[in-house]
């Protein structure tokens, strides 16, 4: 198969389970599924906290800084940018994310919100060396290694020398193994790979590893290229 093919296939169910959610309509899931103790987790709310990557503690936007949020769902409306005082750019592969956030964040700050372009990380619709600082959370898992190394390469391309990029991926461990069980059923499969795997790849592409950040399901990078 082509290669942009399978990742087309894979960034469609993903943008469709997405959209599911954020339009608030429930899940299919087998009997079995739902007595899972992370599903459960997802029902009360707990598993939101353990799927959230703090970005900002390893690259908090600064004043005016051209921030690109790539997969950035409803980020702008949740996250404090308006005391930050950063230029949010988005891109995001759910239609209805990019509608909520389109329609509601002029009113929080139409200064601050530069608004959401719909497409995947690894075409960028930004042109060289526009933004100081490229976050992507919460995706990565879906997609294959050799995907996200287009996605660093794009990252690379938009941002200034000397930009940031912070991101997260999901590490080995029985939390992530149920996680991607219940994923999977929800229509996007999440892949498994060892740190080290990750590694060697952003380190293929160019980027210095400046800091990690280990959380309960995901760990963050910071990097530099």
């Amino acid at each position: 198969m082509n290669e942009s093919l399978d990742w087309q296939s894979q960034i469609n169910a993903v943008a469709q389970r997405f959209n599911q959610e954020y339009r608030g309509e429930p899940f299919d899931l087998p009997e079995e599924v739902q007595e899972m103790p992370i599903f459960r987790e997802r029902a009360s709310g707990i598993l939101q906290a353990k799927l959230t990557s703090p970005f900002w503690k390893l690259a908090q936007p600064q004043k005016n800084q051209r921030c690109l949020d790539i997969g950035c769902g409803v980020s702008f409306l949740i996250y404090p940018w308006r005391d930050w005082e950063a230029l949010f750019y988005g891109q995001e592969i759910s239609t209805v994310a990019r509608d909520l956030l389109n329609a509601r964040a002029p009113q929080l700050n139409s200064k601050l919100f530069k608004g959401v372009n719909l497409g995947a990380a690894h075409e960028l619709h930004h042109e060289a060396n526009q933004f100081d600082l490229a976050i992507a959370t919460g995706f990565s898992c879906y997609y294959t290694i050799d995907y996200w190394l287009t996605v660093l390469s794009e990252v690379k391309r938009v941002l200034k020398p000397g930009g940031i990029f912070v991101f997260d991926v999901l590490p080995e461990s029985p939390l992530a193994e149920n996680w991607a069980i219940l994923e999977t059923y929800m229509g996007a499969e999440v892949l498994l790979n060892p740190l080290s795997d990750w590694e060697k790849a952003i380190k293929s592409e160019g980027a210095k590893i400046v800091k990690t950040l280990p959380g309960e399901l995901f760990q963050l990078y910071k990097v530099t290229f």
